[in-house]
């Protein structure tokens, strides 16, 4: 007789799942996160479990964030009877992480994040982060190359956008290492790409929504110039956008791209005359 029972639950499209099973490629995330025992390690989106196994050898205490009810059961089986190993099941973009490592008695600003990150919420789970970036010493995040690429641009580079901008300004960014599809099962289509971020001390914005405003419209159309993208917008006061730009020394022929994290910072803050 057949069994209709399955040992491993299939990778679900809806979740953008592709869960790592190369060993070499988990070896090196485990060496860049640099797990010590008793630290507590966030694990968003621990799949199969491939990194947690590593994760729990090392005597970290390990909380691990999975959303898929179907993976629960197998975590549950491979770590449940580990005293270091805890499982929230839930979507990490409505996680307070704040009051989950509070509950598992962690130093505040200590804890370590790891995740391989379904590439069609990551730009969404990068943002959420950003507001609980004083949870965490740092993150090693697998993402979309394309994405890694994004965020580390330099001014001046074609991929610098909004993105960009939004982590730099709360984050050290710092590429570590590619990973080819065969890494994964299933395979994706694209390449991947380790990051390391490291929060920032608090940054001078006076105010954060209006920054993301800003850099948001600044962005909108990035062939176009600075002065194109935000001169319809009543954004200073009673300064013309071109004024406002003048008054901070930005030259309004600049591409959003061309602008430093400085400038962006100083065409956010209030206008006062």
């Amino acid at each position: 007789m057949k069994s209709h029972t399955r040992s491993k639950p299939f990778a679900k499209r809806s979740f953008g799942q592709n869960f790592l099973s190369d060993g070499n490629c988990i070896d090196k995330i485990i060496r860049a996160l640099d797990p010590r025992p008793d630290e507590t390690v966030v694990e968003i989106g621990p799949g199969r479990g491939a990194l947690t196994g590593k994760l729990v050898e090392k005597g970290s205490n390990v909380v691990a964030i999975e959303l898929d009810t179907d993976l629960i059961p197998l975590l549950r089986q491979k770590f449940g009877d580990r005293a270091n190993f805890r499982l929230i099941e839930d979507d990490a973009l409505r996680v307070d992480f704040g009051i989950l490592i509070r509950a598992f008695d962690a130093e505040p600003a200590r804890a370590k994040l790891v995740a391989n990150l379904p590439y069609n919420i990551s730009t969404a789970i990068l943002q959420y982060l950003i507001d609980y970036r004083g949870c965490f010493s740092e993150m090693v995040l697998m993402l979309q190359k394309e994405v890694v690429e994004r965020i580390t641009a330099d001014p001046g580079h074609k991929e610098r956008g909004y993105l960009t901008v939004l982590i730099e300004a709360y984050f050290e960014s710092r590429k570590l290492f590619e990973v080819p599809p065969n890494a994964f099962r299933p395979a994706p289509k694209v390449q991947s790409a380790v990051v390391r971020l490291i929060p920032k001390p608090a940054l001078e914005i006076v105010d954060p929504k209006r920054f993301s405003r800003i850099v948001s419209l600044g962005f909108r159309q990035k062939r176009k110039t600075i002065l194109n993208n935000l001169k319809n917008e009543k954004l200073f006061g009673e300064r013309t956008a071109l004024e406002h730009l003048a008054a901070n020394g930005i030259d309004p022929k600049l591409r959003p791209e061309d602008l430093t994290l400085e400038q962006w910072v100083l065409l956010s803050e209030p206008v006062l005359d």
